[in-house]
């Protein structure tokens, strides 16, 4: 059974950081390109970051670009959102996506900046 747990959401100040984790089981994570993705309430759900499998470059949105950091770590079936400098336009659920000829989902984690 594919799985896709999200963790690391919470409440945070702007300026502050979160660390997101994403746990995989269930496929060949190293397989996968993994994607974290997110959605503010009334919003599309948008691109925020992605990793390729076996190397190669990331991507990032314009708006997180230099803020936000994607890792993963395939002995762990894990992948990270590293999060700094939030703004309260980060606020969103953040998706994890695993994407190689199909595509998995995660529940999603709610992270909320606010003051």
């Amino acid at each position: 059974q594919v799985q896709l747990v999200e963790s690391g959401g919470g409440l945070v100040q702007p300026g502050g950081s979160l660390r997101l984790s994403c746990a995989a089981s269930g496929f060949t994570f190293a397989n996968y390109g993994m994607s974290w993705y997110r959605q503010a309430s009334g919003k599309e759900r948008e691109l925020v970051a992605a990793i390729p499998a076996f190397g190669g470059r990331t991507m990032y949105a314009d708006s997180v670009k230099g803020r936000f950091t994607i890792s993963r770590v395939d002995a762990r079936n894990t992948v990270y959102l590293q999060m700094n400098s939030l703004k309260l336009e980060d606020t969103a659920v953040y998706y994890c996506n695993a994407r190689r000829t199909v595509a998995y989902w995660g529940q999603g984690t709610q992270v909320t900046v606010s003051s």
